[in-house]
């Protein structure tokens, strides 16, 4: 993973694997990295990360949370570095869609990061290895 103390942006999929226990080594990966980001004071998000997490932990995984339980876990991630976007940043996201063939969803995690002047984000989705806009996709699981 990194001790990095530059900021790092964390996708959903790697928040759900943190938590979700049925994940196998994938939480443990997972696990380990968000609890290092949580050392360092290095995690970032977005609400929209935020959002997605919710409904996932709620309602898609193997043993879904009850709400309270992921209400609390969004409320201690509320502490970490929080990307709100306006309009203007949908209009940024946007152009990175088009420019890249990107879903809009995935054009506006990487937009977020950006804008949180992160140079990671930890996915395992959004093309590992890929740089959009100075941020650089990484997985914390080995290939």
């Amino acid at each position: 993973m990194s001790a990095d103390l530059t900021p790092q942006f964390v996708d959903t999929n790697i928040l759900v694997y943190a938590h979700d226990t049925s994940a196998g080594e994938k939480y443990a990966q997972a696990k380990a990295l968000i609890a290092g980001l949580w050392d360092s004071g290095a995690g970032c998000l977005s609400v929209q990360v935020l959002q997605e997490f919710y409904v996932t932990v709620t309602q898609k995984v193997r043993q879904p949370f009850k709400s309270e339980v992921a209400t609390q876990v969004v409320e201690a991630l509320s502490f970490w570095r929080v990307f709100a976007p306006d309009a203007r940043d949908v209009l940024a996201a946007i152009a990175l869609q088009q420019r890249h063939q990107l879903s809009f969803w995935d054009a506006m995690i990487i937009h977020s990061a950006a804008q949180l002047g992160c140079q990671t984000i930890w996915s395992e989705d959004l093309g590992v290895g890929r740089v959009y806009n100075g941020v650089r996709v990484l997985s914390p699981f080995p290939v």
